[in-house]
């Protein structure tokens, strides 16, 4: 994931920002995605505190380990000089059960003059759904 897309943010760069985002997360590849982000880069993922590209790489190793035939979405909702905000919403089939799920959620990102991920703080709520009503296929 290139950063070339640096702060200041205004729609244009805000938009390509947040679809870069999105294709990197639906590689599935934790180095990859953790490039995009600082190296001292601080987190919050629902009720998990962590700070660092090493603890990036572990949080999203064992998040796509769970969370099989993972698929994305990510929405601007709004944007600032060096902050972005996105909504989104992912399915994907727990690996223990088989359910599939969705997930939905909020994200607020901060990032450094070279446009780095600085900061992440994400909320999210998921809930069963069949395999039938999938929207990301």
């Amino acid at each position: 994931m290139t950063n070339a897309i640096t702060p200041p943010f205004n729609l244009e760069k805000a938009l390509a920002k947040v679809k870069m985002a999105e294709n990197a997360w639906n590689t599935k590849n934790p180095e990859k995605v953790s490039l995009a982000y600082t190296p001292d880069s601080e987190w919050r993922n629902r009720t998990e505190f962590f700070k660092g590209r090493e603890e990036i790489v572990k949080f999203l190793t064992r998040k796509w380990q769970k969370e099989l035939n993972y698929k994305l979405m990510k929405e601007l909702w709004s944007y600032t000089e060096n902050r972005i905000s996105v909504r989104f919403e992912y399915e994907w089939q727990d690996a223990d059960t088989g359910q599939w799920m969705r997930t939905h959620g909020n994200e607020h990102w901060e990032f450094n003059d070279d446009g780095l991920m600085r900061r992440r703080d994400m909320s999210a709520n998921d809930y069963p759904i069949a395999e039938s009503d999938r929207r990301y296929l």
